[in-house]
């Protein structure tokens, strides 16, 4: 059969073209000057044009061999807290996984933190809650509505201005041992602690603050003396199934999920509980799929997963690895390797607009991690890491 090498020339041009459209973009990043690079960095962080003084300002501070100041510099702007800042954490804060919903006191925290330099390794453990203040027209915060966080979102407050730190146990009225960062602000109880077993919230907290999901844990390695008395030992009249399925990730996951052993999400009154000394009753449903299965006394935790494939994670040897309460258990997450690699690579992503792919990035990646850990969890360091390492991209 006679081929038509028109078709082919057609082919080779369209491939010399694309090699030299792809040359000449890379050339350009590769000579692009102090403004134009400051430009991008604007672009990046705050998601908005800089004004002409603020690019003057960053161009004189890159061209100084500063460029981290002008990351700084960038972050001034209010739309890196009330675009940026939350569309990075809005997805944390549902099932969905979802940037439209309305702002809440899980991602309003995560925003102030981030501006007041709170240590991130705090996220999941302090008593900690931002609230608006000084904006008329808007109702008190409260543990049964999330009106407040909407009415400053409808108002267009300026987050990097009108947030305040106070303690959930303070503006919420529960014991101070019931807080736990992120994981027991009202958005998160609403998601992660309603209905089912308070599985979810460790579930969900692994993967968007550890960056990994049960199934990237299973260790059918782990002793399965804490596994509850829900979870079927022969599913389907299969001993199997259980041993080399369902006990891969509930040997590991029960013992730290019985944390939040006092925690529900009460729906009639839209809001989180707690009760001390007093095991939900979620804790106990479907008790006779097998009774000899553990059961849950009270919120004592411990990480079974400190030995094995997921010592890998970087456990902190400064912590016992076990603990009562939501508290200890989000200290322990925490203070792990990944959940600084997760930040970091979360924040390298928002800022890079890719996933680390090379040996360069994954070596500035590991760079900000040490950073992140040694410099006070500040998330801001990591912004302008991240920024001065991506600007001429």
């Amino acid at each position: 059969m006679k081929r038509d090498r028109s078709i082919f020339d057609g082919h080779a041009i369209r491939i010399a073209a694309c090699g030299l459209i792809a040359a000449t973009l890379a050339a350009g990043a590769a000579q692009a000057g102090p403004r134009e690079q400051a430009k991008r960095m604007h672009d990046r962080i705050a998601g908005v044009p800089a004004a002409a003084a603020t690019l003057d300002a960053m161009a004189a501070d890159i061209s100084a061999g500063r460029s981290q100041d002008a990351a700084f510099r960038a972050m001034e702007h209010p739309a890196f807290y009330s675009v940026t800042l939350k569309n990075l954490a809005m997805p944390w804060t549902n099932r969905d996984r979802t940037v439209f919903a309305p702002l809440n006191d899980y991602v309003a925290t995560f925003i102030g933190m981030v501006r007041d330099d709170v240590p991130m390794n705090e996220l999941l453990s302090a008593d900690i809650l931002y609230v608006g203040n000084g904006v008329s027209g808007v109702p008190a915060p409260s543990v049964s509505s999330n009106a407040h966080y909407e009415a400053l979102e409808r108002r267009h407050a300026d987050l990097k201005s009108v947030l305040q730190r106070r303690t959930q146990s303070g503006t919420y009225g529960f014991p101070v041992e019931a807080a736990a960062g992120v994981m027991t602000t009202r958005a998160a109880a609403e998601s992660f602690f309603v209905a089912g077993t308070n599985r979810a919230m460790f579930r969900f907290t692994l993967l968007n603050h550890l960056c990994h999901d049960l199934e990237e844990l299973q260790d059918g390695s782990r002793q399965a003396d804490r596994i509850r008395q829900d979870v079927s030992r022969s599913p389907g009249g299969d001993s199997r199934l259980f041993l080399n399925n369902c006990v891969t990730c509930h040997a590991g996951m029960d013992p730290m999920a019985q944390a939040f052993a006092y925690h529900d999400w009460d729906q009639d009154q839209g809001r989180m509980i707690y009760t001390p000394g007093q095991v939900r009753p979620k804790y106990s449903i479907n008790a006779d799929t097998f009774r000899p299965g553990y059961i849950t006394r009270n919120d004592r935790w411990d990480n079974y997963w400190r030995a094995g494939q997921n010592a890998l994670l970087g456990w902190s040897p400064s912590l016992p690895g076990g603990g009562a309460g939501a508290a200890s258990l989000g200290a322990e997450l925490g203070n792990s390797e990944a959940f600084a690699s997760c930040q970091v690579e979360k924040v390298f992503r928002t800022v890079c607009l890719r996933t680390p792919t090379d040996a360069a990035d994954r070596a500035q990646v590991a760079s900000m991690v040490s950073s992140f850990r040694s410099g006070g969890y500040r998330l801001r360091q990591v912004f302008a890491e991240s920024a001065a390492f991506c600007m001429g991209e």
